[in-house]
């Protein structure tokens, strides 16, 4: 049975930062394969500051490209908008029952897991694997038995910094990949 791990995100816009802990993942851990799962919108984040979901889709393909091991997923576009992970996973346990899915996240997130809709039954129900996000502190959740905390490379930049340097004229180059730099000066992006 294959293991695949969901990294879930606005990726607006995915950066070298996403495709780390993406690499990290599908490579340094104990799973087959990481799917990227672009979420219309998530339901802890503000939707007028997202730009159309396919188009974020496509930048996270174009910055695939070269990727083994690690896909895109638009499963959630046609899911209930907000999405809400313990029902993506309730529908992809149903389509793919052939598969074990596990949830990655970042710290962040984990310090937030107590927000989330049935965290209780995603906790009970499924492995997560932590990679480290700065100044979020995850002690309490260490000792669980479905917490597993990586030594994924830390990442310091997010897509509000890449959406802000844009807007203020900056160059993005090498935050992120070659292809998703050109979809964005040319469809003219976080302007």
């Amino acid at each position: 049975m294959a293991t695949v791990g969901l990294f879930f995100g606005s990726f607006n816009p995915i950066h070298t930062g996403h495709l780390i802990i993406a690499t990290y993942m599908a490579h340094y851990t104990d799973l087959d394969e990481v799917w990227l799962v672009v979420s219309p919108h998530n339901p802890l984040k503000r939707k007028d500051s997202l730009i159309n979901m396919y188009d974020r889709l496509e930048m996270v393909n174009l910055a695939l490209e070269p990727a083994e091991n690690i896909r895109s997923s638009t499963v959630e576009f046609s899911l209930p908008q907000p999405s809400y992970t313990i029902d993506t996973l309730t529908h992809l346990n149903e389509k793919h029952p052939e598969k074990t899915f596990v949830l990655i996240m970042g710290s962040d997130n984990l310090a937030s897991i107590k927000k989330w809709k049935n965290y209780e039954i995603l906790l009970r129900d499924y492995r997560i694997y932590v990679y480290p996000r700065p100044g979020f502190s995850i002690a309490e959740w260490e000792d669980h038995q479905a917490i597993r905390i990586t030594d994924t490379p830390l990442m310091e930049f997010s897509s509000t910094f890449i959406r802000n340097a844009v807007k203020a004229g900056k160059s993005i180059r090498y935050f992120v990949p070659d292809g998703v730099l050109q979809f964005i000066e040319n469809k003219g992006l976080y302007l």
